[in-house]
Order: structure tokens, then sequence, then C-alpha cells
């Protein structure tokens, strides 16, 4: 893994780490709300590079060692959701810092993976920014169809009140609460590496004034169906059926919008990726990306 480093995108700095050989296909992860590049963890890139990419992951805008724009307006999710809110920015905008960062990076067209928010910006970066992405994963997310993907009563009451923190003890036991609520019932709990992972996230950044922009953001950008139904590249949807925030019905929404997407569900996942499964998800994600390899290389000139 390289240290961490930043580069310039769309007038704003983002944080980026990598892993594996920069010769091979990039896979670049988009990580979801609230939440920094650690929670892509060290072991799933690993399972990544082992399968022949070179993998990228940057903290985005609002968290982490990334741009914090303080300088915006509060965010207001609920007012952002009832449209009394014009939100400080949406995730077309975070595809927009996405692309300025493939394009700062010199990397050309990669295979994005993106989950939760990250679903988001990754499906909104193939619709505004066709020519930098060769493949699309998308995980637990879906289309921003308020048709699709509720989220149980329970799970979103908690979003929208989380206590705030101020303590490194605090954020590492809120940070705990919430996983056990988004967790997958069907595999283990792993309080040691969230407990690792959260304590790390507290003394890189803490910002909830940068969150809730982040989530004024998800909640007033505009459904993408009908942008998906035009997309023309090889993609996957992977969807938990026990995801308690997103519920399955926004991936398998995804994958319908998708031309040709391969939906891929599991019994007992929630809202992250268990362990026990970074190998299969690791495996679709490079068989998705072996295909839009294949078909750059079929086009005139060929294809990076």
């Amino acid at each position: 893994m390289t240290a961490s480093a930043t580069v310039s995108s769309n007038g704003l700095s983002l944080a980026y780490e990598s892993f594996g050989d920069p010769a091979d296909p990039t896979v670049l992860l988009v990580m979801g709300l609230a939440t920094q590049m650690l929670a892509w963890e060290d072991g799933f890139c690993a399972e990544l590079v082992a399968r022949g990419h070179h993998v990228v992951r940057f903290d985005n805008r609002d968290v982490g060692l990334s741009t914090h724009l303080s300088d915006l307006p509060a965010g207001r999710p609920v007012s952002a959701f009832l449209g009394r809110q014009q939100p400080p920015y949406l995730t077309a905008d975070m595809a927009d810092d996405t692309a300025g960062l493939i394009t700062g990076l010199g990397l050309g067209p990669v295979h994005v993976v993106g989950i939760s928010m990250g679903g988001c910006i990754a499906q909104s970066l193939a619709i505004r920014h066709p020519d930098l992405v060769a493949s699309l994963t998308s995980i637990a997310s879906s289309t921003g169809s308020r048709r699709v993907g509720h989220p149980k009563l329970a799970t979103a009451y908690r979003l929208l009140t989380r206590p705030t923190v101020t303590s490194r003890e605090e954020a590492i036991a809120l940070k705990l609460t919430v996983y056990r609520q988004q967790a997958s019932p069907a595999y283990p709990l792993r309080l040691d590496a969230m407990r690792e992972i959260a304590g790390a996230s507290w003394d890189r950044a803490y910002d909830p004034d940068g969150s809730a922009r982040q989530f004024a953001a998800i909640l007033g950008s505009p459904d993408r169906t009908a942008e998906l139904r035009r997309l023309d590249l090889p993609s996957l949807v992977v969807h938990g059926l026990s995801d308690p925030l997103i519920n399955a019905s926004g991936g398998r929404a995804t994958a319908a919008a998708i031309p040709g997407a391969k939906l891929v569900t599991y019994a007992g996942m929630g809202h992250e990726i268990p362990q026990p499964l970074w190998e299969p998800i690791a495996d679709g994600i490079a068989e998705v990306a072996r295909a839009g390899q294949e078909r750059r290389a079929e086009w005139p000139g060929g294809g990076a």
C-alpha cells in the first residue's frame, strides 16, 4: 500500500491510497456516507490485487483527509428530502470529484466500485463521464428513486438521530452501535476490526457537519433510473437480502435499469461486505472488469 497522498480535483484536495501494480487495470473504490476510505479494508483490497488489479481508495469530500467544505451551508437531510432545501451539493458533484481524481492521477478508464452512497456516486460517474468508466459495480445502493430501497423505519430513525460525540471513545462506541444495526445477521460480527477503523477514523478527522452535507446530497439528488437505462458498459449489482438501510429493492431496481447488468444477492448480508464474502464479491468485480477490458480492446485503437 502507498502512503496517503492527495490530488487536486474539481477545486478540492482528495486524499487517496493505492495497492498493487499501477500497470494493472485500476479498480477505484468509492465509499459511502460519512465513512472514510479505511472502511475499504486492506484485506478486501488485497483480494482485488490478487486478481490482477491496481486498487485505489479515497476519501470523498467532507470526510477524512479530503477537503471539508465548512464554508458551505449546513446540510439538512430531511429538508433536502422534502424539497425544502437545495443541498449544498449533490452526489453528481461528488461524481465530478471522482472524475477529477481519475484524470488527476492519469488513470484512464477505471473499473469503478461503489458501496451505498458510493454506489450512487459510481452510477453518476458512469452517467456523466462514460469515457472514464470501463465497468461499474454498485453494492448496497439504489437508483435514487423514492419508490425503492427503503430503509427499515427504526434504522432510518437512528440514522437521523445519531448523538454528537466529543471523544475518541464515544466515536468508537457509536460506530459499534451503528455497525451492529447494519451488520449481516448470517455472518459473525467483527467488532475488533470495526473498533480499529473507528479509532483510526477519529484520529484522521471527525466532522459531523460534513456528514450532514453528504446525507443531504443523497436525499436531495434526483432519480437516476432514466439515465441508467442509457448506460452501455459491463455492470454488476450486489445486494444483501438482509440490508436494513437500503433494502434489496434498490439493488434490483438498479440492475433492472442498467442494460445487461448482472444482479447478485446474498441471503443474510446486511449493509456491508462481510469478510466471508470478500472472495466471491472480489471474483464478481474481477469478472465484470475483465468484460470491460475485453470490450475496450475491441474498440478502434484498443483500450486502456
